[in-house]
């Protein structure tokens, strides 16, 4: 990283197989010691993760039980990372300001273990490049929230190096991506991630990919703000339209602050997506029309929590709107990893 990016963040601008080391006992977690830096867990290197839907279900609306319980083993290792780095942030956004320089080289430092090892070098299925986005996206966020107080150039140079590579990997897998998937939630998450480490080094290509992939997904949705892709998924089509919306809107926020507002595109597609959502978890009734399923928040299969609304503090940041405070407000603090953590404290207004 030059000295111009780091000189911006001093300023304040911002895996189905087991072939991975296990994860220690250890939390990433920033002590709230400032003085202690928790170890970081062993790399992974390899993430092998198989599809939790049924073979035979095209639309991916059809949950295989004990798939989704080896995939959920498998992701746990990473997941639990990127948690305490959530965890580790917001102790950081809540501490004193002469705190925050040593917590902050912390989260460096503890990726740059995983950094410095190439950890996710090696996604040997096509669900584990499908999944990966969302992850690099948080680690992404962390770095560069992290990035704001840290003095450790050379941990984040080689941190920032290792997102690039990853992500830039992402941008090939997705212009061969499935049909399907390649306008749905997990290509907008694989934008985010590209929006969030584009700004680690300034990387004018890979805001571009960002921009392309985020107008891509946001522009596919339907006149009532419904997205195409999340509706065909049966009883999970409200749950994967919230899914999707938390990298669209994070990253269109980001993206503004960045010097691309793209929050008005294709006749105001966010406003219309985060109204068609937010208006049927009142008791699903457009989804269900839509799909002929009795929605996953209303089967009593699914609860809606927190993590679910967090992309609403991004959301009005970008813009006001009475329907979205109504439902963050008695929800606060919201958080969700793969965001960074807590996007209450992150989005402070």
């Amino acid at each position: 990283m030059g000295s111009n990016t780091l000189k911006r963040f001093e300023t304040g601008a911002l895996f189905i197989g087991l072939s991975f080391a296990v994860l220690s006992g250890a939390g990433a977690a920033a002590a709230q010691d400032a003085s202690i830096c928790a170890p970081a867990p062993p790399p992974i290197q390899s993430l092998s993760v198989q599809s939790r839907y049924e073979g035979s279900d095209a639309s991916r609306a059809t949950l295989n039980k004990e798939a989704q319980a080896k995939a959920e083993i498998s992701l746990k290792p990473l997941d639990d990372f990127l948690r305490d780095l959530a965890e580790g942030l917001e102790t950081l956004l809540k501490s004193e300001m002469s705190q925050r320089p040593d917590q902050a080289d912390c989260l460096i430092r503890q990726l740059a273990v995983w950094a410095e090892a190439d950890a996710l070098s090696d996604l040997s299925t096509q669900t584990a490049q499908l999944t990966i986005g969302a992850r690099l996206a948080g680690l992404a966020i962390v770095t560069g929230q992290a990035a704001q107080f840290s003095a450790d150039e050379q941990g984040l140079e080689t941190v920032v190096a290792w997102l690039s590579r990853r992500v830039s990997e992402q941008m090939k897998f997705w212009e061969q991506a499935p049909k399907g998937a390649a306008s749905g939630n997990l290509r907008a998450w694989a934008g985010l991630a590209a929006t969030a480490t584009a700004e680690l080094r300034n990387d004018i290509v890979m805001r571009s990919w960002a921009i392309w992939s985020t107008t891509y997904v946001l522009c596919s949705a339907n006149p009532d703000g419904s997205l195409p892709q999340e509706m065909t998924r049966g009883k999970f089509a409200l749950h994967y339209q919230l899914y999707a919306l938390a990298p669209l809107v994070t990253s269109i926020l980001l993206l503004e602050q960045q010097g691309t507002p793209i929050v008005d595109q294709c006749d105001q597609a966010l406003k219309r997506a985060v109204h068609f959502a937010l208006s049927d978890l009142e008791d699903g009734a457009q989804t269900e029309a839509m799909t002929g399923k009795v929605q996953s928040f209303f089967d009593g299969s699914a609860e809606l929590g927190k993590h679910h609304l967090a992309w609403l503090e991004a959301y009005l940041t970008l813009t006001s709107d009475p329907l979205a405070e109504d439902f963050a407000a008695p929800r606060r603090p919201l958080s969700f990893s793969k965001l960074g953590g807590n996007q209450t404290l992150i989005w402070d207004r």
